[in-house]
């Protein structure tokens, strides 16, 4: 015989359930019609009372039902025993979309696409953080005798491109001193490890290299220290408008809130391993701004390094198992992916 709060708790679940699928306020009735509580109307009316006054569902004050409060969502989340497994049709979506993928952006562009229509929230993913990251290679390449290209491929699959202009011809012999003395000091090290050994450089060099390698250098430490982790990419933010009354007063603080990429940063900062999904639910949103929103976010990276986050923003009254599932999936994919495999 199930306990009176398990057997609140099955009531509060079944609201949450009615609630999230039919977006109106579920009352007593309802519940014993949809849902197998295995006990009378009166119990229910018992138990809603109960939920009600410890602040788990509240009622509009329009209407004679109720609807989970921020702390019955969380109550809700906080005991997902299970989350609901993708279908494999989902699973076989998101392996196909994905391995289309020509390159990290290419890779981080349809996640979001595809992370936006699994959930019809918003997605949003951030660029995998330079500082975990490792120099793979650095390619130079002459476009003129007195301009190179700096090519610069790292261990998560990022290639970031920059060029510099030399002051001055070189041959391409030379060219080729250059690119091995910088893969010879840099390949293999960690970025913020890279940035110290970058300025080394220019004193080491022979006399005839060592103008363009201040040059190069002082492009490569700019590139190096600076943080494009800070960059974000955003699908989906039409899906926040399909749900309109779900944000009375505050859609367009949303909307603004998700512009400023510092906000969702801040969102995605509480990912630290990857794997570990975390579920901020309203009021437990910092931002004043993201109040009226849930934010389920993710660290996606390889092994146990975090590259960086991933995550649906959308109103309160979301599906959790089904966003869990599919945010936990598509980040796993995406780790592999940047992985190699």
């Amino acid at each position: 015989m199930p306990s009176s709060e398990e057997r609140r708790f099955e009531v509060l679940r079944a609201i949450v359930a009615d609630y999230v699928s039919t977006h109106e306020p579920v009352g007593s009735k309802a519940l014993v019609d949809r849902h197998s509580l295995g006990v009378s109307s009166a119990t229910v009316r018992n138990d809603m009372a109960v939920l009600e006054e410890e602040g788990y569902i509240t009622q509009p004050h329009t209407s004679a039902g109720r609807i989970p409060t921020d702390k019955g969502y969380r109550l809700f989340v906080d005991k997902l025993s299970e989350v609901k497994p993708l279908s494999a049709a989902e699973r076989r979506a998101i392996t196909s979309f994905l391995d289309g993928a020509l390159d990290l952006d290419d890779v981080l562009r349809r996640s979001v696409r595809l992370l936006a229509q699994l959930t019809r929230q918003v997605a949003v993913i951030q660029y995998p953080t330079m500082s975990n990251s490792t120099l793979r290679h650095l390619e130079v390449v002459p476009l003129t005798p007195a301009r190179l290209m700096l090519v610069i491929i790292t261990d998560a699959g990022r290639v970031d491109q920059r060029t510099v202009d030399l002051g001055d011809v070189m041959t391409e012999e030379n060219v080729a001193r250059i690119r091995d003395m910088l893969n010879a000091a840099l390949a293999g090290r960690r970025l913020t490890d890279a940035a110290s050994r970058v300025t080394e450089l220019p004193d080491q060099a022979p006399g005839e290299l060592r103008d363009a390698l201040v040059r190069i250098c002082t492009m490569l430490v700019e590139h190096l220290v600076e943080h494009p982790e800070e960059r974000l990419v955003l699908g989906g933010t039409a899906n926040l408008t399909r749900s309109v009354a779900d944000f009375p007063g505050s859609l367009r603080q949303v909307l603004e809130a998700l512009e400023e990429q510092v906000v969702v940063l801040k969102l995605l900062a509480a990912a630290r391993n990857p794997g570990a999904v975390t579920v901020r639910i309203g009021e437990e949103n910092e931002d004043e701004q993201m109040r009226s929103t849930s934010v389920v976010s993710i660290g996606y990276g390889r092994n146990d390094m975090l590259l960086g986050g991933m995550g649906v923003v959308g109103p309160t009254r979301m599906d959790y198992p089904g966003t869990i599932a599919a945010v936990r999936a598509v980040a796993n994919y995406v780790g592999q992916i940047l992985a190699g495999g």
